[in-house]
């Protein structure tokens, strides 16, 4: 095993851990919730394994948090069979329910969930591996996500509110729900990501199927009661298990309605061929992505580089918006990457805990294994690991390895490497970058340094039909929660934002009559007596 001196005090003896820090023996979870109440669970339990290691006089010995039920399919079907109850066909009391009482339901649900911030970043920190910052920084824009959820609810009601007249004929348009929804969410965001499709799910009437994420499972622990106690009986359901048994399952009942996924093209494409009517399907699905980012010659080479090494970085690059492939100009690459692995080797790796650690250790089991196979793979074709200490082992940590020159023969060209391996692509003439994105299987999104407006707009013009965002300058990223996350080819479908996730996750649907008198006076009446909870003229503040 490999070691520099970086990584020879990488994982502390117990008595290092801070206080406030460490978890409090294992935790065998049994309950899961279906119906309105927590079920306890009598059969096998999944091992939830940390990315952390301890320092012991026998060596590393990676820490075992604790279990997870492993519930099996029939069990998962109970579940289902409780949400498709709950909605009833729509009938259910939540799907009818007043806007405005679906929105007092998640906002009891939004503080009783503030109330385990500590419980929840504690347990990001040693399941996925993610640095305190970050941790707290995803609790916190989970719950402001949910309270811009709510406000942007809040104002699509009020325009639904009014009616329309129009060639004579008087409506009102409203959206309502679609049905049960399956939601799961991905590991490296288990939390926030999650959410951005489950609460939007929620709060427009649909009923719930939600499996947590491979990892950052227990994280969702201190939640249950708060689910529990929120919302009615049916309306969420949260089970565990292998996703082969019990997701399957659910997708070939054919009582899904709405699959929200965000993992792998070939996971979600292998699911959907099970539902045995994909046509009524409704998917909101967030894939793979290999984002570049491409360096031009003329530049602000100082802005490219921070850019860039955040980007590729940032939670040791397994983030679907990171840039996993650069293509740098030959006129500026080897100054590029002179400035890249200064700032690289400042990069403080350590615990999710302390003070000033960017790089940690990785969540997946066998993770390591892969990415020095991808190295191997461009060092045999003619690449080099051009970074001090690239390409490290110890454990579950991957010091981070800069590749140079990839090129189109080699797998990590192609392959969305999902860590912290970053490629570096000399190119001479703007096709290149051109063809590698046109020709790639993924369009989610690029970045784009340069300031040349000419070389920056014809590449903008290029780009534009080719992926969901552009950012000049930048790196790629989600934010702001208020403009579209989308992408196009095998990187997603359906858009995510805070408006365009309440509109995924419901249809339009409009109630018309003729405009007489008496068609006015009998809507009237509908309104005047509170009769109809679609036909409605009440006004959300």
């Amino acid at each position: 095993m490999n070691r520099n001196s970086r990584l020879t005090d990488l994982f502390p003896s117990l008595d290092r851990i801070p206080e406030q820090y460490r978890l409090e023996g294992q935790t065998e979870q049994r309950e899961y919730l279906v119906d309105g109440e927590l079920r306890f669970w009598k059969g096998p339990l999944a091992t939830v394994r940390s990315p952390v290691y301890l320092s012991t006089p026998n060596g590393d010995e990676q820490v075992i948090l604790g279990s997870t039920p492993q519930l099996d399919s029939e069990t998962a079907l109970v579940a289902l069979d409780a949400a498709v109850r709950a909605y009833d066909s729509g009938q259910g009391a939540w799907p009818t329910m007043r806007v405005a009482e679906r929105i007092h339901h998640v906002e009891q649900f939004l503080s009783r969930m503030r109330e385990q911030r500590e419980a929840v970043v504690k347990l990001l920190m040693w399941e996925i591996g993610k640095n305190l910052k970050d941790s707290e920084k995803e609790f916190d824009r989970t719950c402001d996500y949910i309270v811009d959820t709510i406000n942007a609810l809040k104002q699509l009601d009020r325009r639904s509110s009014r009616f329309e007249l129009e060639q004579g004929t008087l409506g009102q348009i409203r959206r309502v729900p679609l049905g049960v929804t399956l939601c799961m969410g991905p590991y490296n965001y288990p939390l926030n990501e999650t959410f951005t499709t489950l609460i939007p799910a929620l709060i427009m009437g649909n009923t719930v199927v939600f499996k947590p994420a491979k990892f950052g499972v227990l994280l969702i622990r201190p939640l249950l009661e708060a689910f529990r106690d929120s919302f009615p009986a049916g309306v969420i359901n949260l089970i565990y298990g292998s996703g082969r048994e019990v997701v399957s399952a659910l997708m070939a009942s054919g009582k899904v309605d709405i699959f929200a996924f965000i993992g792998t093209n070939k996971g979600a494409s292998a699911l959907k061929k099970l539902h045995p009517k994909p046509h009524r399907l409704r998917a909101a699905l967030g894939l793979d992505a290999k984002n570049p980012g491409i360096v031009l010659p003329e530049v602000d080479l100082d802005n490219a580089v921070n850019e860039a090494v955040t980007g590729s970085l940032s939670f040791n690059g397994q983030r679907c918006t990171a840039l996993k492939i650069l293509f740098v100009h030959e006129s500026v690459v080897d100054a590029f990457l002179d400035k890249f692995n200064a700032k690289l080797s400042a990069l403080k790796p350590g615990m999710p805990w302390e003070p000033g650690v960017a790089l940690t250790p990785l969540p997946e089991q066998g993770k390591t294994d892969y990415l020095n196979e991808l190295v191997a793979d461009a060092q045999a074709k003619g690449a080099s690991v051009v970074n001090e200490g690239g390409g490290e082992v110890r454990g579950s940590f991957f010091f981070p390895a800069v590749l140079y020159p990839v090129s189109s023969d080699m797998r990590v060209y192609q392959e969305e490497q999902f860590g912290p391996v970053v490629p570096v692509v000399p190119y001479r003439g703007l096709k290149t970058v051109i063809d590698y994105v046109l020709q790639s299987d993924f369009g989610q999104q690029l970045s784009i340094f340069g300031k040349n407006s000419a070389e920056v707009g014809r590449l903008v013009d290029a780009f534009a039909n080719q992926v969901g965002r552009i950012n000049i300058n930048a790196q790629c990223q989600r934010g702001p929660d208020t403009y579209p996350f989308n992408g196009r080819k095998d990187s997603a479908e359906g858009t995510l934002s805070v408006h365009d996730a309440l509109r995924v996750f419901s249809i339009r649907t409009l109630v018309a009559t003729r405009f007489d008198e008496s068609n006015k006076e009998l809507v009237s009446s509908i309104i005047r007596n509170r009769e109809s909870s679609f036909l409605t003229t009440d006004y959300i503040f």
